[in-house]
């Protein structure tokens, strides 16, 4: 990349000196020339207008490009990788934040308090969620791993309002393809990376070979409430007391 960037400079700065030096090479005949005409090679001949329109300044001001066949051949093994560009993060206004997070299929509801108390023991009900392009099948209590969420920070309250599906042990609930009065709720509880991928690309017999590597931004959500569907009663399981597991021998051998 290198050696093609220096010739190229090479070649462009050859050309100016040469295009110089036929100018001046040129002033200088003028001023031995007749008026009315002008010498070229011995022979007195009409004056050449040197304007932009004309063949000979066209045939002159030619450069090298970087876009030709022969270029095309020697850069395909090359890292288009080498130039650095500056990625400038877009500033958001609010309206554009909701209307984005909405798009996703989650809603900002602000950050949890400490009073706060959200989390529930286990509901036998189970939802489908879809958060960008991807789908979830959670229930009370369950984490998952989304891409990254940008306008959420940890803490934060989520309503996932992309909802598929809703089941329980007696109904199921199938939208079409949303439920519309069905939401989940869920909490921010970190940003991290997924483990990393190596990328490797080869091109055969051009001494081309790159290895890269990537880390995922993911985002971890904990659902804390599944609402829009009717959820089963828990049974109250009572469990044997010891004193009367104690006594039914006793009462056996006195018989």
């Amino acid at each position: 990349m290198a050696s093609l960037r220096c010739l190229r400079e090479l070649s462009r700065r050859a050309t100016t000196v040469l295009s110089i030096n036929q100018t001046r090479l040129i002033s200088s005949v003028r001023r031995l020339e007749l008026p009315g005409t002008s010498i070229t090679h011995g022979i007195p001949s009409q004056n050449r207008s040197l304007t932009r329109d004309s063949p000979w300044y066209r045939s002159q001001g030619r450069h090298f490009s970087s876009k030709t066949k022969d270029t095309d051949e020697s850069s395909e093994g090359e890292d288009d990788d080498d130039e650095d560009y500056e990625e400038v993060e877009r500033e958001y206004s609010p309206a554009e934040k909701v209307e984005a997070a909405a798009e996703i299929g989650y809603k900002v509801m602000g950050p949890l308090k400490p009073s706060e108390r959200l989390f529930k023991p286990y509901e036998s009900v189970f939802a489908v969620v879809q958060i960008g392009s991807h789908q979830f099948k959670v229930s009370n209590g369950d984490s998952i791993f989304t891409e990254k969420l940008k306008f959420c920070d940890i803490n934060d309250k989520l309503v996932l309002t992309k909802v598929l599906l809703l089941g329980s042990a007696s109904q199921t609930i199938i939208g079409r393809p949303i439920l519309p009065d069905a939401t989940v709720h869920a909490v921010v509880e970190e940003h991290a990376l997924d483990e990393k991928v190596l990328i490797f690309k080869k091109k055969r017999r051009k001494n081309y070979r790159r290895t890269t590597g990537h880390r995922q931004e993911l985002t971890k959500l904990r659902i804390t409430d599944i609402q829009g569907i009717e959820k089963p009663e828990p049974k109250i399981v009572h469990k044997p007391s010891k004193a009367a597991d104690t006594e039914q021998p006793e009462a056996e051998l006195v018989a």
